[in-house]
């Protein structure tokens, strides 16, 4: 049994997790598609786009499994705060840098069959589209033997952008697509599978926002990207 698994743990998540969905029910009004992609046991890795400080809460809510996180090193600084969100399974990551101790605990939690999502992109975005994804999450998926799952959110940039200092009511809808596994991953190479996973998640952005009546972004062909 894994360290996540007591019923203290399970009992505290859940608290908070409740606490969190009426606020953002309440706030966002959050929905949510295609939940049946996520698996219901096993670990696997959620790409998501990053719009603001509410994707972690907004994603996590979205799923009743657990979900781990990274996050980036300065949100620890504080020590009360930091052992807040390590109690909800969030660890750190340095930022600009290639942080092999959380590569490692990455690989760690997705092989004791964690959800565990990421942000390819790396910080949040300035405009509300969808940068290219890292190769490496695709490289972490293969080494962890588990599926990579695309993950889009919409509507948090019009709720919390990097430009405002609080956040504002606004609708958000959350779409969880269709996963490349590991073997698939190995055979396209991990370049080419997160090129899919950011095609993927630009057709379901557009989705959503057709879906709610917001103008889609445009985007380069991916291959404009590399």
């Amino acid at each position: 049994m894994s360290e996540y698994d007591g019923l203290a743990h399970r009992l505290w998540y859940g608290c908070w997790r409740g606490l969190c969905q009426i606020v953002a029910i309440t706030a966002f009004g959050i929905r949510s598609f295609g939940r049946e992609k996520v698996p219901t046991q096993g670990g696997a890795l959620l790409a998501s786009n990053h719009q603001s400080f509410l994707d972690p809460m907004v994603v996590g809510l979205c799923l009743w499994r657990e979900v781990h996180y990274l996050a980036r090193d300065s949100l620890f600084r504080q020590r009360a705060f930091a052992w807040l969100i390590r109690s909800v399974n969030a660890f750190p990551v340095k930022r600009d840098t290639v942080d092999l101790a959380a590569i490692k605990e990455s690989l760690r939690r997705l092989k004791d069959d964690q959800l565990l999502l990421l942000f390819g992109e790396g910080t949040r975005t300035h405009d509300g589209r969808i940068a290219p994804l890292q190769p490496g999450m695709a490289m972490m998926a293969r080494k962890a033997k588990v599926p990579l799952i695309p993950v889009v959110i919409d509507g948090a940039f019009e709720a919390w952008p990097r430009s405002r200092k609080l956040w504002r009511f606004c609708t958000i809808r959350v779409m969880f697509g269709q996963p490349i596994t590991a073997q698939q991953i190995a055979d396209l190479g991990d370049k080419a599978a997160a090129q899919i996973i950011f095609q993927r998640q630009q057709e379901m952005q557009h989705r959503l926002r057709r879906r709610y009546g917001r103008k889609p972004y445009s985007y380069l062909p991916v291959e404009d990207y590399l």
